[in-house]
């Protein structure tokens, strides 16, 4: 009888308690859950493209198209300029990492919602829920890149060393889609209106940024203080870096980068608060 008592002395255990208030974001915990974020980021992508008529083609049409209709109306009709380069490649080379964005920040907006039955049976950081959906727009973004490749090859746009700075671009859209979407995925769990307000959020903000016409049109400071909304960064970036236009992000990129690191610091830190209502509230 005392040896089974000293075994189950022995046993170490472990208390579970809802915390209140502001936590440590405790990336360490995120780090050992790591291949739960691979498995999650690819259950994502079998499930876009299972049972789907067009599959991969999607992801090439929705920039595509949207590049057709800014070209007919902004760049025939409205003669809007484009830094030097023919509007088509012009627009599509900010729509790719734009649709990049735009699908990351309205699936990480709805991600809780999504994986509602998992958050009440398992733990697990919730943090690589909205992370997980962003990924898997990767692949997407893959086959859009290598659209935007064929179509500077085919109007005889030949990348420069600037190509480097790339990834740069890419991982302040990335950024920016996880920040906002922590936001918005921790308040959709409390009020599930803020998912209508996501559509409307992104259509804004799509003309807020200088897809269907250049940020060159902005004098100094204004061009700078442009730079707020980081998207601008992204954007600007990703054409100087594929097409060598002459503007080059300069102090804009910087002014970029701050705001996307304040909007995904206060977001992590934000999700960390609201993280242990979740499993109760959705």
């Amino acid at each position: 009888m005392s040896s089974s008592t000293e075994t189950l002395t022995a046993v170490p255990r472990i208390r579970l308690k809802a915390s209140n208030g502001w936590r440590a974001l405790n990336l360490r915990e995120f780090w050992q859950y790591r291949e739960l974020l691979y498995f999650l980021s690819w259950r994502d992508i079998k499930v876009r493209y299972k049972q789907t008529a067009l599959g991969a083609l999607w992801a090439i049409l929705q920039p595509f198209l949207t590049m057709l209709v800014f070209s007919l109306f902004f760049g025939n009709l409205a003669k809007m300029p484009s830094d030097g380069i023919p509007y088509p490649i012009f627009a599509f080379a900010a729509l790719v990492p734009w649709t990049f964005f735009s699908n990351g920040l309205t699936q990480s907006g709805n991600s809780l919602i999504q994986s509602a039955g998992m958050l009440k049976k398992v733990y697990f950081p919730r943090l690589i829920v909205p992370i997980s959906s962003i990924l898997s727009g990767a692949v997407d973004f893959l086959f859009a890149f290598l659209v935007l490749i064929g179509l500077m090859f085919w109007y005889g746009i030949v990348p420069t060393i600037n190509i480097i700075w790339l990834p740069v671009f890419l991982f302040l859209a990335f950024g920016t889609a996880l920040g906002v979407g922590l936001w918005l995925s921790a308040m959709n769990v409390q009020f599930r209106d803020v998912r209508y307000t996501i559509p409307f959020l992104t259509q804004f903000w799509l003309f807020a940024t200088p897809i269907a016409y250049p940020s060159s049109l902005l004098s100094e400071p204004w061009r700078t203080i442009y730079g707020i909304n980081p998207m601008v960064g992204v954007v600007e970036g990703f054409r100087w870096a594929l097409l060598g236009t002459a503007t080059a992000p300069g102090p804009l990129i910087f002014v970029s980068a701050l705001t996307m690191l304040t909007i995904l610091i206060t977001g992590m830190f934000y999700f960390r608060r609201m993280e242990s209502t979740f499993a109760d509230v959705v």
